[in-house]
Formats: C-alpha cells, structure tokens, sequence
C-alpha cells in the first residue's frame, strides 16, 4: 500500500507553520523495511534541520496525527535533551543502574504521553475530524481477541 507522500508533504508545510517551526529546514524520509515504529524524528539543533522518518507501512491511521506528534517532538527537544542531561548528572552513565533506568523510563513515559495531549488538543483545535490513530491498542486488542 504505502504512504502518500505528497499528503504528508502537504501536513508537514501545514503544521510547521501551526506549531513556529517555520525556521526549521524539515526533510521526509519514508523508511521501505520492516520497522517497529510509524515514525521517529532526527534532529541538529545547531544547523535548525530535521529529518521526519516515516514507516511506509505505519501502524497510524491517522496520518496528520502521526506529523505532528513528530513535530512535536521537535518543539520540545531542547526541554527533552535539558531533562536527559539532569538524570545523568543525578544517576551517572551507567545503563544498568536500575534507579536511573527508573528515573528514563519515567521521563519517556510522562514525554510520550505529554506529546501525545498536545497532539489531541492541536488536532481538535485546527478541526481535523480524521479519528484518532488506536494502532498500539488495537494490536493488543487484536492480538487478545483475535480481531
């Protein structure tokens, strides 16, 4: 099947100007093998460029979801990288410390689901009436009930 990319080109001018990314130099990437994620975001805060990698079989349904809880992602990259730098400076590197892989799995989780609001809040507010993207939920139910 794969992914319109002129449509996600289409989202992607759209919400950067929503959401002030306007300054960014932004880059589709549409990822052909198989690949766990619907989409990632590679980012050089000093040069201002980004590369939205986009699976070309994602699990999202919702395509305009998907770009801006991205772009998202982007907005608070400074804020992501400020918080990963306090857990090491508090915890150390070692990757095994299980207070510190605590203290990630916390802060991923609380980033995750704080990107994923904003997402629902900016999408009810620009009117857009696609349903929402249940991917992960849906594979659980599916892979429960057979569905």
């Amino acid at each position: 099947m794969g992914v319109d990319v002129s449509k996600l080109e289409e989202l992607l001018n759209k919400w950067q100007e929503i959401l002030r990314l306007r300054d960014w130099d932004i880059k589709l990437k549409i990822v052909d093998k198989e690949w766990r994620k619907s989409g990632d975001i590679k980012i050089d805060m000093d040069d201002k460029k980004a590369v939205m990698l986009i699976n070309n079989n994602p699990k999202f349904e919702n395509m305009e979801e998907l770009v801006v809880h991205e772009l998202l992602h982007l907005k608070l990259w400074g804020m992501d990288q400020m918080l990963e730098g306090f857990i090491n400076q508090v915890f150390g590197e070692d990757e095994k410390d299980l207070k510190k892989e605590f203290a990630m799995n916390q802060f991923f989780i609380m980033l995750e689901s704080t990107v994923e609001d904003l997402t629902k809040g900016f999408l009810k507010a620009n009117g857009c009436k696609e349903e929402l993207s249940f991917g992960r939920l849906q594979k659980l139910i599916d892979d429960e009930i057979g569905g």
